[in-house]
Protein backbone atom coordinates (compact mmCIF):
# COMPACT_ATOMS: atom_id res chain seq x y z
CA UNK A 1 0.00 0.00 0.00
CA UNK A 2 0.75 3.35 -0.54
CA UNK A 3 -0.33 6.45 1.59
CA UNK A 4 -0.05 9.88 0.18
CA UNK A 5 -0.95 13.03 2.89
CA UNK A 6 -2.55 15.94 1.82
CA UNK A 7 -4.34 18.47 4.38
CA UNK A 8 -4.70 21.17 1.94
CA UNK A 9 -8.26 22.34 0.40
CA UNK A 10 -6.34 23.98 -2.26
CA UNK A 11 -7.68 21.76 -4.87
CA UNK A 12 -6.35 23.51 -7.87
CA UNK A 13 -3.57 21.43 -8.26
CA UNK A 14 -5.41 17.80 -8.50
CA UNK A 15 -6.99 18.61 -11.43
CA UNK A 16 -10.25 17.07 -12.51
CA UNK A 17 -10.42 14.80 -9.71
CA UNK A 18 -9.60 16.78 -6.94
CA UNK A 19 -12.41 19.22 -8.46
CA UNK A 20 -14.83 16.46 -7.65
CA UNK A 21 -13.69 15.82 -4.59
CA UNK A 22 -14.54 19.55 -3.77
CA UNK A 23 -17.35 19.07 -4.73
CA UNK A 24 -17.85 16.01 -2.84
CA UNK A 25 -16.84 17.65 0.01
CA UNK A 26 -19.49 20.44 0.35
CA UNK A 27 -22.20 18.09 1.13
CA UNK A 28 -22.01 19.71 4.13
CA UNK A 29 -24.76 17.02 6.04
CA UNK A 30 -24.81 14.30 3.21
CA UNK A 31 -25.89 10.80 5.46
CA UNK A 32 -25.66 12.52 8.69
CA UNK A 33 -27.86 12.13 11.60
CA UNK A 34 -31.33 10.40 11.79
CA UNK A 35 -32.50 11.94 8.15
CA UNK A 36 -29.62 11.64 5.92
CA UNK A 37 -31.87 12.03 2.87
CA UNK A 38 -33.68 15.29 3.49
CA UNK A 39 -30.17 16.58 4.53
CA UNK A 40 -28.46 15.89 1.67
CA UNK A 41 -31.43 17.06 -0.40
CA UNK A 42 -31.92 20.49 0.17
CA UNK A 43 -32.27 22.60 -2.49
CA UNK A 44 -30.70 25.98 -2.10
CA UNK A 45 -28.26 27.14 0.27
CA UNK A 46 -26.63 23.66 0.71
CA UNK A 47 -23.20 23.22 -0.39
CA UNK A 48 -20.84 26.00 1.31
CA UNK A 49 -17.48 24.57 2.02
CA UNK A 50 -16.41 24.60 5.52
CA UNK A 51 -13.59 26.41 6.44
CA UNK A 52 -10.35 25.06 5.17
CA UNK A 53 -8.52 24.74 9.02
CA UNK A 54 -11.71 23.32 10.47
CA UNK A 55 -14.97 20.82 9.54
CA UNK A 56 -18.26 22.46 9.54
CA UNK A 57 -18.33 20.84 13.26
CA UNK A 58 -15.28 23.06 14.38
CA UNK A 59 -12.89 20.37 14.07
CA UNK A 60 -9.27 20.75 13.44
CA UNK A 61 -7.82 19.94 10.25
CA UNK A 62 -5.28 17.29 12.16
CA UNK A 63 -8.18 15.77 14.07
CA UNK A 64 -9.68 15.25 10.44
CA UNK A 65 -6.90 13.72 9.14
CA UNK A 66 -6.46 11.78 11.88
CA UNK A 67 -10.17 10.33 10.72
CA UNK A 68 -8.87 9.89 7.22
CA UNK A 69 -6.03 7.74 8.48
CA UNK A 70 -7.87 5.47 11.15
CA UNK A 71 -10.18 5.09 8.00
CA UNK A 72 -7.54 4.43 5.83
CA UNK A 73 -6.35 1.73 8.20
CA UNK A 74 -9.11 -0.10 8.09
CA UNK A 75 -9.94 -0.18 4.26
CA UNK A 76 -6.29 -1.26 4.08
CA UNK A 77 -7.09 -4.45 6.22
CA UNK A 78 -10.29 -5.19 4.32
CA UNK A 79 -7.57 -5.22 0.97
CA UNK A 80 -5.72 -7.22 2.54
CA UNK A 81 -8.26 -9.69 3.81
CA UNK A 82 -9.33 -9.81 0.26
CA UNK A 83 -6.18 -9.95 -1.58
CA UNK A 84 -6.81 -6.49 -3.44
CA UNK A 85 -3.78 -4.08 -4.57
CA UNK A 86 -4.51 -0.61 -4.39
CA UNK A 87 -3.08 2.55 -3.45
CA UNK A 88 -4.61 4.52 -0.26
CA UNK A 89 -4.59 8.87 -0.55
CA UNK A 90 -5.55 10.47 3.25
CA UNK A 91 -6.85 13.75 2.47
CA UNK A 92 -8.50 16.39 4.03
CA UNK A 93 -10.55 18.19 1.70
CA UNK A 94 -12.18 21.85 2.27
CA UNK A 95 -12.75 20.63 6.23
CA UNK A 96 -14.05 16.93 5.48
CA UNK A 97 -11.73 13.91 5.95
CA UNK A 98 -11.24 11.84 2.19
CA UNK A 99 -9.83 8.46 1.57
CA UNK A 100 -9.45 7.16 -2.23
CA UNK A 101 -8.83 3.76 -2.84
CA UNK A 102 -6.96 4.23 -6.70
CA UNK A 103 -5.66 1.38 -8.80
CA UNK A 104 -2.18 0.06 -8.47
CA UNK A 105 0.69 -0.64 -11.04
CA UNK A 106 -0.73 -4.22 -11.28
CA UNK A 107 -3.78 -3.00 -12.94
CA UNK A 108 -5.61 -3.71 -10.40
CA UNK A 109 -8.52 -1.62 -11.20
CA UNK A 110 -10.58 -4.16 -12.16
CA UNK A 111 -10.87 -6.19 -8.92
CA UNK A 112 -11.67 -2.79 -7.15
CA UNK A 113 -14.55 -2.58 -8.85
CA UNK A 114 -16.03 -5.38 -7.30
CA UNK A 115 -15.73 -2.31 -4.12
CA UNK A 116 -18.53 0.18 -6.16
CA UNK A 117 -20.72 -2.49 -6.69
CA UNK A 118 -23.79 -1.75 -8.48
CA UNK A 119 -24.48 1.87 -8.74
CA UNK A 120 -21.83 2.27 -5.71
CA UNK A 121 -24.14 0.33 -3.56
CA UNK A 122 -21.01 -1.43 -2.03
CA UNK A 123 -19.47 1.56 -2.11
CA UNK A 124 -22.00 3.19 0.11
CA UNK A 125 -21.67 0.54 2.89
CA UNK A 126 -18.39 0.09 2.81
CA UNK A 127 -18.11 4.36 3.82
CA UNK A 128 -20.80 3.57 6.16
CA UNK A 129 -18.30 1.04 7.91
CA UNK A 130 -14.96 3.23 7.42
CA UNK A 131 -17.47 5.79 9.48
CA UNK A 132 -18.63 3.06 12.33
CA UNK A 133 -14.71 2.39 12.57
CA UNK A 134 -13.58 5.72 13.04
CA UNK A 135 -16.30 6.32 15.46
CA UNK A 136 -14.91 3.90 17.84
CA UNK A 137 -11.95 5.26 17.87
CA UNK A 138 -12.44 8.80 18.24
CA UNK A 139 -15.88 8.79 19.97
CA UNK A 140 -17.46 11.02 17.45
CA UNK A 141 -19.38 10.71 14.25
CA UNK A 142 -17.22 11.13 10.98
CA UNK A 143 -18.52 12.81 7.72
CA UNK A 144 -15.47 10.79 6.20
CA UNK A 145 -16.11 10.63 2.36
CA UNK A 146 -14.94 7.28 1.05
CA UNK A 147 -13.97 6.95 -2.85
CA UNK A 148 -12.96 4.13 -4.99
CA UNK A 149 -11.20 3.98 -8.39
CA UNK A 150 -12.69 7.80 -9.01
CA UNK A 151 -16.24 6.28 -9.31
CA UNK A 152 -17.64 9.14 -7.89
CA UNK A 153 -16.16 11.47 -10.33
CA UNK A 154 -17.71 9.38 -12.92
CA UNK A 155 -21.30 8.72 -11.36
CA UNK A 156 -21.35 13.10 -10.98
CA UNK A 157 -20.95 13.66 -14.58
CA UNK A 158 -23.38 10.73 -15.62
CA UNK A 159 -26.10 12.45 -12.77
CA UNK A 160 -25.06 16.20 -14.30
CA UNK A 161 -26.04 14.23 -17.98
CA UNK A 162 -29.34 12.83 -16.68
CA UNK A 163 -30.28 16.15 -14.40
CA UNK A 164 -29.72 18.35 -17.73
CA UNK A 165 -31.77 15.59 -20.05
CA UNK A 166 -34.86 16.14 -17.35
CA UNK A 167 -34.97 19.76 -17.53
CA UNK A 168 -34.92 19.92 -21.15
CA UNK A 169 -38.41 17.63 -20.78
CA UNK A 170 -40.07 19.80 -18.06
CA UNK A 171 -39.22 23.06 -20.07
CA UNK A 172 -40.22 21.65 -23.46
CA UNK A 173 -43.57 19.84 -22.49
CA UNK A 174 -44.09 21.82 -19.12
CA UNK A 175 -44.66 19.10 -16.98
CA UNK A 176 -42.16 17.31 -13.87
CA UNK A 177 -40.36 15.10 -14.38
CA UNK A 178 -39.54 11.60 -11.81
CA UNK A 179 -36.37 10.25 -11.60
CA UNK A 180 -35.69 7.08 -10.38
CA UNK A 181 -34.64 6.51 -7.07
CA UNK A 182 -30.88 7.60 -6.01
CA UNK A 183 -28.81 7.20 -3.12
CA UNK A 184 -28.58 10.74 -1.01
CA UNK A 185 -25.16 11.71 -2.90
CA UNK A 186 -26.59 11.00 -6.13
CA UNK A 187 -29.45 13.40 -5.24
CA UNK A 188 -26.90 15.77 -4.06
CA UNK A 189 -25.23 15.80 -6.92
CA UNK A 190 -28.51 16.27 -9.17
CA UNK A 191 -29.75 18.84 -6.88
CA UNK A 192 -26.50 20.76 -7.57
CA UNK A 193 -26.73 20.75 -11.21
CA UNK A 194 -30.77 21.76 -11.41
CA UNK A 195 -30.22 24.66 -8.98
CA UNK A 196 -28.02 26.11 -11.40
CA UNK A 197 -30.81 25.73 -14.33
CA UNK A 198 -33.07 28.56 -15.13
CA UNK A 199 -36.42 27.65 -15.50
CA UNK A 200 -36.07 24.46 -13.12
CA UNK A 201 -36.30 23.36 -9.51
CA UNK A 202 -35.96 20.22 -7.74
CA UNK A 203 -37.18 18.62 -4.37
CA UNK A 204 -36.78 15.16 -3.21
CA UNK A 205 -40.12 12.49 -2.33
CA UNK A 206 -40.31 9.41 -0.63
CA UNK A 207 -38.74 7.61 1.63
CA UNK A 208 -35.17 5.12 1.61
CA UNK A 209 -34.53 3.52 -0.19
CA UNK A 210 -37.26 4.52 -2.86
CA UNK A 211 -36.27 8.20 -2.45
CA UNK A 212 -36.20 10.46 -6.00
CA UNK A 213 -36.15 13.38 -7.28
CA UNK A 214 -38.72 15.46 -8.76
CA UNK A 215 -38.03 18.33 -11.61
CA UNK A 216 -40.40 20.90 -12.20
CA UNK A 217 -41.23 23.96 -13.77
CA UNK A 218 -40.99 27.34 -11.58
CA UNK A 219 -43.60 28.42 -10.24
Amino acid sequence: MSFVTDTTSDLDARGTEGDALDQDANLDEVEDGDDAGDAADTPKGDGDAAPAASGGNGRAAADLFRESEIAADYVEGLLDILDYDGDIDELVVSGRPVVEVVEGGDGSGRRLQALVGQRGATLEALQELSRLAVFRQTGSPSRLLLDVGGYRALRRKELGAIAKNAAEKVKEYGEAVRLEPMSAFERKCVHDVINALPGVESESEGVEPARRIVVRPVA
